[in-house]
């Protein structure tokens, strides 16, 4: 338990509710770290402050992933400067005609891109935002799209966060067979990976997620303060409302684009750099990494020998698993940058004095971006720090019927998750108390798969609904939608998957309702839901639902326009 209690809550509850209330999360968070320091010391609690955020920004890990944010805004100013916008929007408006087929098309993206939810988020972002909002599809939807396939697709694709899981639950199982007070031997439990497939049917809110964006999207229909947002979107051309704070604003904070060539491998070929670098990256290290290992123990050090020894998704999710993806972003971006200033010197679109100058613009484009960032890590090592997440997870005890046992475990993490703002620190926490718990009560292991899919189920629904969270915060930074508006409007669309997970874990639980009939049932739920809430928020509003079908004022024209 920890021993701060109840107070451990205080303060990322306080940077939640501020962020929410006062649409202000930096300093939000910054007043909720604060109180930490505040609560950990007995005094002012400044010292204590700024020690977790300059170890937030110390983190090796948590650096890549900030020069890695820094070069991919470095990229983004090179593709407006050289027009790569400019040519997507063209194509776009020969192509793409529909709402229904950006979404779409988003969707797809986003379920492609699941090696990384970092670099999904990020080149999903940038890819789709002009010709999103060409067809006036409103930040905070996009956003959504985004943010709604990157992290529930890398928990079940081949992925770093796939390692991550793996190694939590066998960190569970060797706390079983450590604990003196349970008589349980090594051959006696399952097998870790065998534990993970079997919780992927269990990782219900991922799973339905996935299928809800694509539900959105296909139906065309919103409610809640989605609906909000797409009728002004659609109807205004307004894709974020007036007085909103976007992460990054590519049309207020760079230059005008150099539009005497616009061509499509301006945008194009530095994503694929990223795409291409990225990928061999991660695969580069993880095998640098995997060999060495297989070596220590004696196992086979080439692919095709344990590929027929362990099979081959097994040996390919050990590979990748020991990848260093946060390596591989920074060269992916540092490729995605070099690509687009050789592109610019080589067509003669700029010289390399404006090329050093649009890099330095990209800089500036994301420090909102990664002051958020820096100060939602720094929360979450404030929850750490005062026990947040161990005060939540033991506070249910073990006085549960088993068939509950995976609905507590799913709030538990979501709750975890909501106020750490990570879903990693989330599962490393959770997953090892909820084997244990799921053990005492049962005294087998046929309750594993269902506990573990449920942790990562409740911590990707908190991340989802955190404004403190790190891929809402670079959702909305590479989508360019306002935080606080992302989180408002997606939380309605993440609780309706809640509400049917629900259900489905209690079918489960008693009426042992299998996976292979309870998630077609969550699907025709889910579908039901849309269109029972949509025509209901309809209704009261006294509009349609399905905004694109509605009546579009012409857009605004701007200045340079009215010159001429």
């Amino acid at each position: 338990m920890s021993d701060f209690g109840a107070l451990s809550l205080v303060p990322p509850l306080l940077a939640i509710v501020l962020a929410i209330v006062t649409r202000r999360p930096i300093l939000s968070l910054f007043v909720g770290i604060w109180s930490g320091g505040i609560i950990a010391t007995g005094t002012h609690g400044i010292g204590q402050t700024f020690d977790w955020i300059s170890g937030s920004i110390g983190d090796v890990f948590h650096a890549q992933i900030l020069v890695f944010t820094l070069l991919l805004g470095s990229g983004v100013a090179l593709i407006w400067r050289l027009g790569g916008a400019t040519a997507v929007r063209n194509w776009a408006t020969n192509r793409i005609r529909t709402q229904r087929t950006t979404g779409l098309t988003t969707w797809i993206l986003g379920i492609l891109l699941f090696f990384d939810d970092y670099a999904n988020t990020a080149i999903v972002g940038n890819t789709m935002r002009e010709i999103s909002d060409q067809m006036r599809m409103s930040r905070e939807k996009l956003s959504y799209i985004v943010d709604s396939t990157a992290a529930p697709v890398a928990t079940i694709g081949l992925s770093s966060w796939v390692a991550f899981q793996l190694s939590m639950i066998d960190e569970g199982y060797e706390s079983l067979v450590n604990d003196d007070d349970l008589d349980v031997a090594a051959g006696d439990v399952p097998g870790v990976f065998e534990t993970f497939v079997g919780s992927i049917p269990f990782n219900t809110y991922s799973l339905l997620a996935i299928v809800m964006v694509g539900v959105i999207v296909l139906s065309r229909r919103d409610y809640g303060e989605m609906l909000t947002a797409e009728r002004r979107s659609w109807q205004t051309g307004k894709v974020n409302r007036d007085d909103a704070q976007p992460l990054q604003e590519v049309e207020e904070d760079l230059r005008e684009p150099i539009e005497k060539k616009p061509m499509l491998r301006t945008f194009f070929a530095p994503i694929v750099a990223l795409v291409a670098v990225t990928l061999a990256g991660a695969f580069w290290t993880g095998y640098q990494e995997w060999g060495a290992e297989q070596a220590e123990e004696g196992a086979p050090t080439t692919v095709t020998e344990a590929m027929n020894e362990e099979g081959v998704v097994q040996a390919l999710v050990d590979i990748v698993g020991a990848g260093d993806f946060a390596a591989a972003l920074v060269w992916g971006s540092f490729a995605m940058v070099a690509t687009a200033i050789i592109i610019g010197l080589a067509y003669g679109l700029f010289d390399l004095g404006d090329s050093v100058e649009t890099v330095l613009e990209g800089f500036n484009l994301m420090l909102t971006a990664v002051t958020v960032l820096v100060l939602a890590w720094s929360i979450s090592a404030v929850a750490e720090d005062l026990g947040t997440g161990d005060y939540v997870a033991t506070v249910v005890g073990d006085f549960l019927p088993p068939e509950l046992l995976p609905i507590v475990v799913l709030f538990v993490a979501a709750f975890v998750a909501f106020t750490m703002g990570s879903s990693w620190a989330t599962m490393g926490i959770v997953t090892p108390i909820a084997i244990t718990v799921a053990y005492n009560l049962t005294g087998t292991f046929e309750l594993m798969p269902v506990v573990v899919g449920a942790v990562f189920s409740g911590a990707i629904f908190g991340d989802h609904t955190s404004p403190i969270s790190d891929t809402s915060v670079l959702s909305s930074t590479f989508t360019g939608a306002d935080l606080i508006d992302h989180i408002r409007t997606q939380i309605y669309y993440a609780t309706t998957v809640m509400f049917v997970v629900v259900i489905c874990y209690l079918l489960y639980g008693y009426f042992s309702v299998p996976p292979i009939v309870f998630l077609p049932i969550g699907v025709f739920l889910l579908v039901g839901l849309v269109y029972a809430l949509s025509e209901l928020d309809g209704l009261r509003r006294g509009v349609d639902p399905k905004t694109s079908a509605g009546p579009q004022e012409p857009p605004a024209r701007s200045a340079q326009d009215r010159e001429d």
